[in-house]
């Protein structure tokens, strides 16, 4: 694969966060410790997973990543760049538990918006390709409020990905979703990821989404957020149905789960 550090298109970026602090002002005078000292590191082309107690500041490491903002103290790095930099560059690829499509669109036409986003000739091929790849093919004429809420979340991955990013941010993508339809899904991320390895950072509350899709699974403590531990994930890909069943698998995500309830209680 080509290295992340040419900045060439189609190659993965590495992230790296180093002794990350962020501090809000609340009024008053007093202000509020939302991350406090992040180390992470996402090697170019894996996959990282990050649960944690809910406002821990999963969210604020994903606006962090994407530019959005900048941390008080510590240095946040896509590529060894400014995220803001790899952002402009429309090199950051991002989906929400929020798919935020727009309504009057067909699913062709919000895969193929970043491109005119961008001021870019749309290509229809790539766009088609995405569509195929994440089983939307056959609804692509199909309006958001005629689709399921798993097939409104295939769109917005597949807009994610079609201008080829160096980083895929993925914040609770599933979080709405029944679990029978989030578990699809993930197989199918996993499938789609095992493709385009594209270097990615899941947020997610569930500790066997996060084991099944990722290579490593950081663990957040309660506000203020650190990373109290990075786990390996040791199952290799390509990864089906099957691992779900394992004892393997279940060991891993209870071991995570007393990990992610320790940190909650900040043993």
């Amino acid at each position: 694969m080509t290295s992340a550090a040419n900045g060439n298109a189609g190659a993965p970026f590495a992230i790296r966060l180093r002794d990350v602090r962020v501090t809000f002002a609340v009024g008053g005078g007093k202000t509020l410790s939302a991350l406090d000292g992040v180390d992470l590191d996402v090697p170019a082309a894996t996959f990282c997973a990050v649960i944690g107690p809910s406002g821990c500041g999963k969210s604020t490491l994903l606006r962090l990543l994407g530019g959005l903002m900048r941390p008080s103290s510590g240095s946040v790095t896509i590529g060894g760049r400014d995220p803001a930099a790899i952002a402009a560059a429309h090199r950051l690829g991002v989906a929400f538990q929020d798919h935020a499509l727009l309504p009057w669109l067909t699913a062709r036409e919000n895969v193929a918006l970043p491109f005119r986003a961008v001021g870019r000739p749309v290509d229809a091929r790539r766009v088609d390709d995405l569509l195929a790849a994440v089983g939307i093919a056959d609804f692509a004429a199909t309006r958001p409020a005629e689709l399921s809420g798993g097939m409104r979340q295939r769109v917005a991955i597949a807009r994610a990905l079609v201008l080829d990013p160096g980083v895929l941010l993925l914040d609770e993508p599933f979080g709405a979703l029944d679990a029978v339809t989030r578990r699809h899904l993930n197989l199918e991320v996993q499938r789609i990821w095992s493709e385009h390895a594209i270097t990615t950072l899941l947020v997610t509350h569930a500790v066997d989404e996060a084991v099944f899709l990722a290579d490593t699974v950081a663990v957040m403590s309660r506000r203020p957020g650190r990373v109290e531990r990075v786990a390996a994930i040791p199952f290799p890909r390509p990864r089906n149905r099957s691992l779900l069943m394992t004892p393997a698998f279940h060991a891993l995500v209870d071991e995570l789960t007393g990990a992610l309830d320790a940190a909650d209680n900040g043993a």
